[in-house]
């Protein structure tokens, strides 16, 4: 956990609506208020609100859906702008009085005080790119939904194993057909034309995102590319996840950012479990996952890797591997050099 410990003369907590904000404005030398009220989420209404308060003023709120407007104002503005971790902020979710007023006063004070638990402010040129890359994640995961209803509806109906995997357009012809009922032949006819409307938007979606990623990184891209199970797709989405990797001062931050650790919880000397599962970012895990299913494909090294790590680790022989994956990813975009299979079987 990092904490924004630079001290300033005067602390905004701001806390963060769609239509409105509730601002505490304090100084370095008196927790009372300066200014504590409502105003509309609108840049010319925040910007008035702090006019008084401009000399060395420092702006934070929550890490909420609609944080992106009010760093881009800040920056423009050259005010210094920091963003709050929600799961390490317990100050605010654990009162027992929870309103915008006060939640706007503990967000000054944790500035005030140095304990204000940063989250990363997202690169605005890289933002919206990365947004794009989540959808196109989502617009994905939505078809492969109708896939599996399409093979669960064939196990209702004990129906003849499909002939191949329907990702394949050659594949769906007949598929409806096959089926006596026709309510059912209807509900498999939607999915697949659902599933052709979708094949056609996420190949658009994905040259959008891959000739943004040319100009943005391409060196980095065709670096991730060399790690074996790293296809276009999860370069792109590790890519824009990360951002800058040199936010990362060690690895092991890294790999903790990724999920791809759980660290012990002791007290007195004695284990009482793990730290939680949602800190960290859901995408990178979901990335190393899937790199480490496809490391050993069509790669005799990556399969003797994979056998050495389940004689040693049995069923967490994958996590294992997508642990070495992060920290080999960490060492190639932090040196920019390619991968080196070498050094991950000798770790």
């Amino acid at each position: 956990m990092r904490f924004y410990t630079t001290k300033h003369k005067h602390v905004c907590g701001v806390d963060l609506h769609t239509r409105s904000l509730y601002l505490c404005v304090v100084d370095h030398d008196n927790e009372q208020p300066l200014l504590h009220k409502n105003v509309r989420a609108d840049p010319r209404a925040f910007l008035d609100a702090i006019a008084h308060f401009r000399e060395d003023l420092v702006v934070g709120c929550e890490a909420t859906f609609p944080w992106y407007w009010l760093a881009d104002l800040c920056t423009d503005n050259s005010i210094p702008f920091v963003l709050g971790h929600p799961l390490y902020m317990r100050a605010i979710h654990g009162a027992k009085v929870k309103n915008d007023r006060v939640d706007s006063q503990k967000i000054a004070l944790l500035l005030r005080s140095g304990m204000f638990p940063l989250a990363y402010v997202y690169p605005r040129a890289w933002r919206a790119t990365r947004d794009l890359l989540r959808r196109r994640t989502f617009f994905m995961r939505k078809r492969a939904e109708l896939l599996a209803h399409i093979v669960n509806t064939n196990s209702q109906y004990n129906l003849p194993p499909l002939s191949g995997k329907l990702t394949f357009v050659k594949n769906r012809p007949g598929v409806a057909e096959s089926f006596d009922d026709p309510a059912a032949q209807k509900s498999i006819a939607t999915d697949l034309t659902l599933i052709a409307h979708y094949d056609e938007v996420l190949r658009d979606l994905e040259l959008t995102i891959l000739r943004s990623a040319r100009e943005h990184a391409p060196q980095q891209l065709h670096l991730l590319r060399t790690v074996p199970g790293i296809g276009i797709i999860l370069a792109l989405n590790i890519l824009y996840e990360v951002g800058d990797i040199h936010r990362f001062d060690r690895v092991a931050d890294f790999v903790s950012y990724c999920r791809l650790i759980r660290p012990d919880q002791t007290s007195a000397g004695k284990h009482v479990g793990f730290g939680p599962k949602k800190i960290g970012n859901a995408h990178l895990r979901w990335s190393f996952g899937e790199a480490a299913a496809g490391f050993p494909r069509k790669n005799p090294a990556g399969q003797r890797i994979v056998e050495r790590l389940k004689r040693k680790y049995d069923k967490n022989a994958m996590n294992v591997l997508a642990h070495k994956l992060g920290r080999a990813v960490y060492y190639i975009l932090k040196r920019n050099e390619a991968f080196d299979i070498n050094r991950l079987m000798s770790s």
